[in-house]
């Protein structure tokens, strides 16, 4: 039986099964179950408040389950030793104001074992993906909302993880720098890295391989976007969303 289990953890590199989540009398989340697999994107989708956040702060390591569990790279979580195999960027930026943006990366890259030419020619790279490389040496707190948003991304990304848990990345950020960063995204993707991306935004989750939408703290539908939509009937995600989001009352 041991082996069995074993082997349906390691045909994914995340696997959220029956997970729910309180806070005191609150329930937010309600049996949550989802396997994602190796290399791909997966969107969550759902308005503010619908419970994206609390369930990738669980797949992150940050948060722990009221019951159910989460299984990372064929790990249970949360684990410590995983923590330098997740790229996670919060909703809200978690930057020190006072320092510059290249003391910001460093700070980060430094809990991640990064150092000397390689952390130096990682901060160039993300840095340019965001295009922010200009403003390298600039303190944060002299940064835009979107320019924040966009350092919080490079950080996500610096020491490369296989994992990648992006919470609303591109809120923000103009449509330009936008596509960019999903091309990045893809070019991670194939190159094996696993990506959970939330976000609000319709367009953005026909870019994903796989979707997940969430509405009142229950996954109401889970399969690629042209499977939802084939399901529901519909000819956008917007009207599957309504059409899931209706059954689900």
């Amino acid at each position: 039986m041991q082996n069995k289990v074993s082997s349906m953890l390691d045909s994914y590199c995340i696997k959220v099964e029956n997970v729910n989540k309180s806070f005191g009398k609150k329930q937010v989340l309600f049996d949550i179950s989802l396997d994602i697999p190796y290399s791909q994107i997966l969107g969550l989708l759902g308005p503010s408040g619908s419970g994206k956040s609390t369930l990738v702060k669980m797949i992150a390591g940050i948060d722990i389950a009221t019951s159910g569990s989460v299984y990372l790279l064929n790990e249970k979580m949360p684990k410590l030793s995983l923590m330098n195999k997740i790229g996670y960027m919060a909703q809200s930026d978690a930057l020190y104001e006072e320092l510059t943006a290249e003391e910001n990366i460093k700070f980060f890259a430094s809990m991640y074992g990064l150092s000397g030419n390689d952390l130096k020619q990682r901060i160039s790279e993300v840095m340019n993906l965001v295009n922010l490389s200009d403003h390298l040496k600039k303190q944060v707190k002299q940064y835009s909302g979107g320019m924040k948003r966009r350092l919080s991304l490079a950080i996500a990304l610096v020491h490369e993880p296989p994992i990648l848990i992006l919470d609303e990345p591109t809120v923000g950020i103009d449509p330009v720098l936008r596509r960019s960063i999903w091309e990045e995204l893809y070019k991670l993707k194939d190159s094996g890295t696993t990506i959970i991306i939330t976000t609000h935004v319709m367009d953005e989750v026909e870019k994903c391989n796989n979707l997940g939408m969430i509405r009142d703290g229950k996954l109401i539908a889970v399969g690629s976007p042209a499977e939802i939509k084939h399901n529901s009937n519909s000819s956008t995600i917007e009207e599957a969303f309504l059409y899931y989001g209706g059954a689900s009352k």
